[in-house]
């Protein structure tokens, strides 16, 4: 047994306490189409067997928090968490109905360009306010806000701190302090890196740790692995997601994979990384949710990851999303980029974008485009074994 100390304050999300010396608690996210009735229930079972603590579902408009009204009286019990997406003025609709509301900086500039990024964060902490609800400031690699992706160009790492950062004075001044921040990153590195930041300025704020897009299994379990042993074991840490690029029926599976994690960090049993496991080709893939539009995309993942084996040996990065809110930007860093839509995917080579294509013709396209960048790379045709 290690002894860990967390310097975090407790905060509150329904009946569940995180921070400081209570245990860290495991979630994950409904991967269904919320207004889905009946998928989306057996997803939240299958959460509520595995044992998950909290249980986040996405709502982008009106009818999702209608669905999410009917699922709350199905499910009293489970602690929810709601994803706003890009739409802040749903706060108040979904705060009776949820413990925690998540929202992303990134995002907020999206509607209401007249308002300020305080006036829609306010929207939010009095909706919060009125319903006892939490609230989780989540930061991503590929949605950083604007404003400090610009000023911080050579530092997105400080960037996306500085940008957490900020948000907690604002819910501070705005006397809100039942909150939680993450910073995540598909690296791990970089998700290592800015926990460490952060907390070194923040102690104080308690924090969801996640790989973004971690990917396929074993790959994105690796990954996983890695940053959360990194970080619990130094204090930093209060509650968790492991994101896996999963069949919906195998969802119960992230809960179960973040647990054993734990009860090695807490037993110290540190795994080695295996020699040279980032070297060669590199597929990052995001976990599905319900705002994967098409369920093929997980297929689509395990696909990709199959046709590009004989590219194993070199450092190629491929990034496949499953929707069109967090696709555009977290392909961006990828040498080639898929992010999914309804009945088309979209290419990209790191920013510039390739091309739209069916499910049917998109892994002939991204085969022929990974041969050009290993044939520019090394002067001649891959060799395929």
């Amino acid at each position: 047994m290690i002894d860990i100390k967390r310097s975090s304050r407790k905060i509150r999300i329904g009946s569940l306490v995180i921070g400081g010396d209570s245990p860290v608690a495991v979630q994950s996210m409904a991967a269904t189409q919320t207004q889905d009735l009946e998928e989306t229930a057996r997803q939240i079972e299958i959460l509520e067997r595995a044992g998950a603590d909290v249980i986040r579902i996405a709502v982008d408009n009106d009818a999702d928090v209608v669905a999410l009204e009917t699922l709350r009286k199905k499910f009293p019990n489970p602690i929810f968490s709601v994803d706003l997406q890009e739409n802040y003025r749903l706060a108040p609709k979904v705060a009776p109905l949820v413990n925690k509301i998540r929202y992303n900086p990134g995002h907020l500039y999206h509607l209401d360009k007249d308002k300020s990024i305080l006036q829609k964060v306010e929207f939010i902490v009095d909706a919060a306010k009125s319903y006892d609800c939490a609230i989780r400031i989540g930061v991503n690699c590929g949605s950083i806000d604007p404003e400090y992706k610009e000023k911080f160009k050579e530092d997105q790492i400080e960037g996306m701190v500085r940008c957490a950062v900020d948000h907690c004075k604002i819910l501070d001044d705005l006397n809100f302090i039942n909150y939680c921040v993450s910073l995540k990153d598909s690296d791990f590195d970089k998700v290592i890196d800015a926990n460490r930041r952060f907390a070194k300025e923040r102690p104080d704020v308690p924090l969801h740790l996640g790989v973004t897009e971690a990917g396929l299994p074993p790959e994105g379990i690796i990954k996983t692995r890695i940053a959360f042993e990194q970080l619990i074991s130094a204090g930093i840490g209060d509650t968790i997601r492991v994101s896996l690029t999963l069949p919906n029926e195998q969802k119960g599976d992230e809960i179960a994979v973040g647990r054993e994690i734990l009860k090695d960090i807490e037993q110290g049993r540190f795994r080695s990384v295996p020699k040279n496991f980032l070297d060669g080709i590199n597929i990052i893939a995001c976990p599905s949710c319900s705002r994967v539009e098409n369920d093929k995309f997980v297929d689509l993942a395990q696909e990709v990851r199959r046709i590009t084996k004989y590219a194993e040996s070199y450092d190629i990065t491929i990034a496949v999303m499953g929707c069109r809110v967090n696709g555009p930007g977290e392909t961006d860093d990828a040498d080639l980029g898929l992010w999914c839509g309804p009945s088309r995917v979209n290419l990209k080579k790191g920013t510039e974008a390739l091309g739209s294509y069916s499910y049917e013709e998109i892994l002939a396209e991204l085969k022929c485009q990974l041969d050009l960048i290993i044939s520019t790379r090394i002067g001649h045709e891959p060799i395929v074994k």
